[in-house]
């Protein structure tokens, strides 16, 4: 008797996980019925934080009826757009800071690890030799000299120091992040496959299904600086006295809640892909679905959203004036020469100041002019009519006709006329300049809001 049950102790894991087993075979197959994958994760995700959403619909890109500046590169077309969610502000220095921080503490974390191996989370099934993941929940029980050694290397070193203080050294904030290059992989030309999939009859090579190509060609590896270019106040503004912006901006507390301004495409692009990989990860550790990335947006969505469902309205408030009927301003622009203060603001203003439009976004005029995803065509006629863009992620040799990216909503340093809601512009996507920041969005998953939930809750019924 002893025996047996020393026998069944010794397997009962063994027999638990063939019971567990049948039970899920048993649940999954619905007795014989089609009921789809069952437990799966939750699917209707709190709203972003600080984003608004914006329906779907189709509007007139580019009505307005003028052109300030006589560019001729804006032809009015109908064109429609998926719903999403939007910023209701531009990113801002503290929010922009926290990612910032973000790098500095992983670097830290790095070089700690080369000390103490607890710092760091070996995959063991990595075969490629990839970054080993950070143990954020780590934490020394005491500094060893040997640990202020290793994080030493992230400061200037002494002779770069001004008044001897010790700052962190801004050239070694680099991020590394990866994008999959989804037009290239769509693309029906000839290619390499896995060699597995050589043996697979097929009537032609080119129509191939794209998923048994090499996918290694397709992936896309980036290395940005994330610390904004705070003497980009010195570089915009020839015999212009702004030094206290490049000391204080980014860095005083004063100055939270501005927009954040010296970060370019390459830096905005980061800042979104660092904010996807942050969120998703919370949400799958509360058991939601992931989302969609943030990520800039195009200028379509842009201009859909800064008109607030009005229609042919060259202001985000809708009328054709920069002027309410109590004659005050109400955007952050330049009113008139030399008079930047009229309006309330000498340089960019705490965001949320002017009133929002009907969609609930702020500072769609002026302010600081926005990055969008688009390369800049000289005519946007070029893409389609059904969420259009025109995307490239130009290389470092490439024209530099093809380094520039839209931007869109006009700053403090333009005359109003300039920021109107279907005005375009560009700048090259390696450039900071102290008049442009950003603002994400995110691809609405389903067709309106409460779709999802009112769909499931009808189906089969």
């Amino acid at each position: 008797m002893n025996l047996n049950k020393q026998i069944l102790k010794q397997h009962a894991g063994i027999i638990l996980a063939l019971v567990l087993m049948l039970m899920s075979c048993q649940r999954n197959t619905g007795y014989g019925q089609l009921i789809g994958v069952q437990d799966r994760n939750r699917a209707i995700p709190p709203i972003p934080h600080g984003m608004v959403y914006i329906p779907s619909g189709h509007f007139i890109m580019g009505a307005g009826g003028d052109d300030p500046s006589y560019s001729m590169n804006n032809t009015p077309r109908t064109v429609s757009i998926s719903a999403f969610y939007m910023d209701e502000t531009e990113i801002t220095n503290n929010q922009y800071r926290q990612f910032v921080n973000w790098v500095i503490d992983s670097l830290k974390f790095r070089l700690l690890g080369e000390v103490d191996p607890a710092f760091l989370i070996e995959d063991p099934n990595d075969e490629y030799g990839g970054l080993p993941a950070i143990n954020w929940r780590h934490r020394p029980r005491r500094w060893t000299p040997e640990m202020l050694e290793a994080i030493e290397q992230l400061y200037t070193p002494i002779e770069e120091r001004y008044y001897r203080r010790r700052e962190i050294d801004t050239r070694k904030l680099n991020f590394e992040f990866q994008t999959f290059d989804y037009r290239a992989a769509a693309q029906r030309s000839e290619g390499e496959i896995d060699s597995r999939y050589d043996g697979i009859h097929m009537a032609s090579f080119a129509t191939r299904p794209q998923s048994l190509r090499s996918r290694a060609g397709y992936i896309r590896r980036h290395v940005v600086n994330v610390y904004p270019d705070t003497l980009c106040w010195i570089v915009d503004f020839s015999y212009s006295y702004n030094d206290p912006m490049v000391r204080s901006y980014f860095s005083s507390p004063m100055y939270d809640h501005y927009p954040v301004v010296g970060v370019n495409w390459h830096q905005a692009r980061a800042f979104a892909k660092w904010r996807t990989i942050m969120h998703n990860n919370d949400l799958t550790r509360r058991g939601f679905a992931e989302l969609n990335e943030y990520r800039l947006p195009t200028e379509a969505e842009w201009e859909f959203a800064a008109r607030g469902g009005l229609e042919l309205n060259p202001y985000p408030w809708g009328g054709p004036y920069a002027m309410n009927m109590n004659g005050c301003l109400i955007g952050n622009f330049k009113p008139q020469r030399g008079k930047y203060a009229l309006d309330g603001g000498l340089y960019p203003v705490i965001v949320g100041h002017y009133a929002p439009n009907d969609y609930g976004l702020y500072d769609m005029m002026g302010n600081v002019a926005e990055w969008c995803i688009d390369m800049f065509t000289e005519s946007n006629e070029m893409a389609h009519d059904f969420n259009p863009v025109v995307e490239y992620d130009a290389k470092s040799d490439d024209p530099m006709a093809k380094k520039r990216k839209v931007i869109r909503g006009g700053s403090f340093k333009d005359f109003a006329e300039l920021c109107k809601v279907y005005h375009r512009h560009y700048e090259y996507q390696d450039t900071a300049k102290s008049y442009i920041g950003f603002r994400c969005v995110m691809s609405y998953l389903g067709r309106d809001r409460n779709d999802n939930m009112r769909t499931a809750s009808n189906v089969h019924r």
